[in-house]
């Protein structure tokens, strides 16, 4: 070994450097470690920004789910309250259509040909009238349907018989009309409908 090696001022430089390089190691060690900080930092960030959003995504959900409840349930008492407003009637339309048949009875009952008859069946034809005006004014419609097709969702079939000349399933006589509230059946028309005519197995 040389004496130039010995030499204080060469220790003195090398311990330096050995100084240096430990520093720089240790700065390196932390800067390391400062990013691995970071990194978990960042992801645990971002993590609770995930959940975040998962959070307000649901309560988003909640709200537009409790929206659309909210309207059902708005529609739903508008459908009733319109129901109820259009059929309220029903009971008391229902008590007054035997009113009109024992006026319409009445009336075919009475003889016309008989002069004194006469006040009496215009005071009947007046009331009756006057009564069909009012519940026609309240929704409620006749089914006379004479002439017609027979439709059993209007009619019901007292009798069928055969009709010369008369189409099968024709509503031929009307023995008592039918009854409507605002499209809903309040009474069928009791009908005669015509029958086809038999065929003759013979011929």
């Amino acid at each position: 070994m040389s004496e130039q090696d010995l030499n204080p001022k060469n220790n003195d430089e090398l311990e330096d450097i050995l100084q240096n390089v430990g520093e720089a190691i240790d700065a390196n060690a932390d800067e390391s470690n400062d990013e691995d900080s970071t990194a978990q930092r960042i992801s645990a960030l971002e993590k609770e920004l995930a959940e975040s959003q998962a959070i307000i995504s649901g309560q988003k959900d909640g709200v537009l789910r409790g929206k659309a409840e909210v309207e059902n349930m708005r529609r739903r008492v508008s459908i009733d309250v319109e129901k109820a407003h259009k059929f309220a009637l029903n009971k008391f339309a229902n008590e007054l259509l035997p009113v009109v048949d024992n006026l319409e009875r009445a009336l075919g009952s009475i003889d016309k040909d008989v002069e004194a008859n006469k006040g009496i069946i215009e005071g009947i034809e007046m009331t009756l009238s006057s009564m069909i005006n009012a519940l026609d004014k309240s929704g409620v419609k006749e089914i006379n349907p004479k002439g017609e097709t027979f439709n059993p969702e209007l009619h019901q079939a007292i009798t069928m018989i055969d009709v010369p000349g008369a189409e099968p399933n024709t509503v031929i006589d009307v023995m008592q009309k039918g009854f409507e509230l605002n499209g809903r059946l309040l009474r069928p028309a009791m009908v005669v409908v015509a029958k086809a005519a038999a065929v003759d197995t013979n011929a």
